[in-house]
């Protein structure tokens, strides 16, 4: 009788170890190569072709309940690429478990982005362009990859990127949990506590008018808004140096994290 104890006892301990080997992934404990791909998805409805970039991390076991990050570019000119300038953030992302996709929003037969008149009304179109793209890719990955977690998705965007992102949040509010802007300056910041609001501002360019909330209303929502004293608004991308990219990151992955 002592030995058969003794054999379960034995079993059961192995049962538990052999159990432990086998759990999942977990979000940023560590970091995982990652890996990349892009595509061009035709949104028939419009009749527009949008170029997508995806970022992954390489991993053995499934994520359960993967979290999306949607990133959009800034104002690049028309020129093909944009949303692959993003890498230091895309890949770190992607490192840290978050399934990562970047829009290029502008296609070279785009009218040029207006650079006089009031930016609210001669950008709007540009602006709701963008939100249309980022909703458009938001129900393509719910049909292609629905196990991704869609009760928190967070959307990150730079510039003009920035302002598309932050009129989602205003048109779509229950369809993102988390907003980041990487310096948007044109299209007001909602005073909500829903969606999420966060944003990291230049030290060379301010926003408009109302545009940021006051910090009474920072408070009242919850919205936190960062100054980089180091970091100018053209150097949000890869253009940037290591420590700005590195403070960019941080913030970042702080942000998804709370």
């Amino acid at each position: 009788m002592k030995i058969s104890l003794k054999i379960l006892f034995c079993f059961l301990v192995l049962s538990c170890t052999s159990h432990k080997t086998a759990t999942k992934p977990k979000l940023n404990n560590q970091a995982f190569e990652v890996k990349s791909d892009s595509a061009s998805w035709l949104d028939s409805f419009r009749n527009r072709l949008i170029p997508v970039a995806f970022y992954s991390p390489i991993v053995k076991d499934k994520i359960s309940n993967q979290q999306l990050v949607i990133v959009s570019h800034g104002y690049g000119e028309n020129k093909p690429g944009a949303n692959k300038s993003y890498s230091y953030l895309t890949k770190k992302l992607a490192s840290k478990g978050y399934f990562v996709v970047s829009i290029q929003h502008e296609l070279a037969t785009d009218d040029l982005l207006p650079l006089t008149g009031i930016p609210q009304v001669v950008r709007r179109s540009n602006w709701e362009r963008g939100a249309e793209n980022i909703l458009f890719v938001l129900n393509e990955l719910k049909r292609i990859k629905p196990e991704l977690d869609f009760k928190h998705v967070n959307l990150v965007g730079h510039s003009n990127g920035g302002d598309m992102t932050v009129l989602f949040a205003h048109k779509y509010p229950n369809l993102a949990n988390k907003i980041i802007s990487l310096d948007n300056r044109r299209m007001e910041l909602p005073r909500t506590s829903t969606p999420k609001i966060y944003s990291l501002r230049s030290s060379d360019q301010p926003a408009d008018e109302g545009i940021l909330p006051t910090v009474t209303d920072q408070k009242k929502f919850g919205i936190k808004i960062i100054k980089l004293p180091n970091t100018i608004h053209n150097d949000m991308n890869d253009s940037g140096n290591k420590r700005q990219k590195r403070e960019i990151n941080a913030y970042v992955l702080g942000f998804l994290k709370e």
